[in-house]
């Protein structure tokens, strides 16, 4: 894909990038489904504390300059990560490592099930309290404000959200730019999640972040809702509710993602939420499904491994793919400077 080579350009004695990425990208889901995310010293934590320390000094209350903040951070790692690639890129077993452990350090579907399974447990011991304590680590709620069923359902949201943030669109930027594509999408997406809520500290100064991981997610987004919806239990059911529901939520990449969970697990999200205080009533999504149970937490779950291992195939299947047609597309011209 794009901005990545391919076998044919390449050169000489490189390894083909196509075969890379695929090796690559599955030892680093493997690595995460064995190991987790870190408890101490994870990358992603290393570069929230480079991005804050770029914010105290670039803060202004101002859309300029909370796009040169962005700009800088997300440069920043995008750019490393190339140096190391374009060092390595003649090496394949050094390729192939950087490339898995590169996979393994921004995405993040065990971690996601873990702390979802968590508020799963805390909830059906009847702990109201201790599945409270644990929501934050999901979702920004706020979970004073939410009965049981309501942080069964800020659960279920959450795991379809980040199932595409943390799992699926990092994939498919590793697909289409190889390690700079990892690291510059989990770089877009935690600037967001530091920097990109609409609170008054950040509602200009965030605002080029938010803008930017609209953009990165996007194709993500639609890959999961689609995945989800052929992964799931009722494939019509999640794209009926895809296509009548997802333009209804506020976000153009959580709304595909939610709609198509709700319909593949035949449950009821959206509807009345607070987050710090502030109380929103968003629309229902796919309204002929039924209220969220507990139990619904593990079906989430399940669903976004699923999800998460046919991205994988589809990732892999796409950058060969695009590797196969610019071969063919070099032979041919080749052919014809011959003549």
């Amino acid at each position: 894909m794009p901005g990545c080579g391919s076998a044919a350009a390449s050169g000489p004695g490189r390894p083909a990038t196509e075969q890379i990425f695929a090796y690559g990208a599955a030892f680093g889901l493997l690595a995460d489904r064995l190991f987790a995310d870190p408890r101490h010293g994870h990358p992603v934590a290393a570069f929230g504390r480079a991005a804050g320390a770029v914010e105290r000094t670039l803060w202004h209350d101002h859309r300029g300059w909370g796009a040169l903040h962005t700009a800088v951070c997300v440069a920043g790692a995008a750019g490393a990560a190339a140096l190391a690639s374009r060092a390595v890129r003649d090496h394949r077993a050094l390729s192939l490592t950087l490339t898995a452990a590169a996979t393994w350090a921004v995405v993040g579907g065990t971690s996601l099930g873990r702390e979802a399974r968590a508020v799963g447990a805390a909830l059906r011991a009847d702990d109201l309290e201790l599945a409270r304590e644990l929501l934050p680590r999901l979702c920004g709620r706020d979970p004073q404000a939410l009965d049981e069923p309501q942080m069964a359902r800020a659960v279920v949201e959450s795991v379809a959200e980040n199932t595409s943030d943390a799992v699926v669109g990092a994939l498919v930027w590793g697909a289409v730019a190889g390690v700079p594509g990892l690291v510059g999408f989990r770089a877009v997406n935690t600037l967001d999640a530091m920097v990109g809520h609409r609170s008054p500290r950040y509602l200009r100064f965030g605002w080029a972040s938010a803008r930017l991981d609209d953009v990165a997610g996007w194709p993500g987004a639609r890959l999961t809702a689609a995945l989800a919806a052929l992964a799931g239990g009722d494939p019509r059911g999640s794209l009926r509710a895809v296509r009548q529901d997802s333009a209804l939520h506020p976000s153009p990449n959580a709304g595909p993602v939610e709609t198509s969970f709700a319909g593949a697990l035949g449950v009821r999200l959206g509807g009345t939420l607070a987050y710090g205080g502030r109380v929103e009533h968003r629309p229902v999504l796919n309204g002929e499904g039924r209220p969220v149970e507990v139990a619904d937490i593990e079906r989430a779950v399940r669903l976004s491994h699923r999800v998460g291992a046919l991205a994988l195939a589809a990732c892999v299947t796409g950058r060969a793919a695009y590797g196969l047609i610019r071969r063919r597309g070099a032979a041919t011209a080749r052919e014809r400077g011959g003549r």
